[in-house]
């Protein structure tokens, strides 16, 4: 996956993350695996600030686009943070919780892409959103 074949809602979500430096940013495809939702959107804050800073900025880009959560998980201070888009969902962890759920082991059937930061280049899996 590309970020020319990405749905725009899941392109300015991962663009969000990747301007508040959101490391390992990964979306996993759970098309026709029987999930509930079609996308997780994973990605790590190195801090609890950064994991705060990382969800406020996906909530408020996709805000502007005329987009809210149906739900959110987690409160101040949280290691994991959650936002429900019904056909997309956003996991902030820190590194400590990300390594310990291992949702892309948990979901290793998705199809997975991995975004680099901003200006780097892509992994062999996924795309650089510029």
């Amino acid at each position: 996956m590309t970020a020319k074949t990405l749905r725009p809602e899941l392109r300015w979500a991962i663009e969000a993350a990747q301007s508040k430096k959101a490391a390992g940013v990964t979306l996993l495809d759970l098309t026709g695996l029987g999930a509930f939702t079609e996308y997780f959107l994973v990605c790590t804050g190195l801090s609890t600030p950064q994991v705060r800073a990382i969800c406020d900025g996906i909530e408020e880009t996709l805000h502007v686009h005329g987009l809210r959560p149906f739900h959110r998980e987690g409160r101040a201070g949280a290691e994991w943070l959650l936002l429900d888009y019904g056909s997309f969902i956003v996991h902030i962890f820190s590194e400590r919780l990300r390594e310990y759920y291992d949702l892309e082991r948990l979901w290793r059937q998705a199809r997975r892409s991995d975004f680099t930061e901003r200006g780097e280049d892509a992994s062999a899996a996924g795309g650089r959103l510029t």
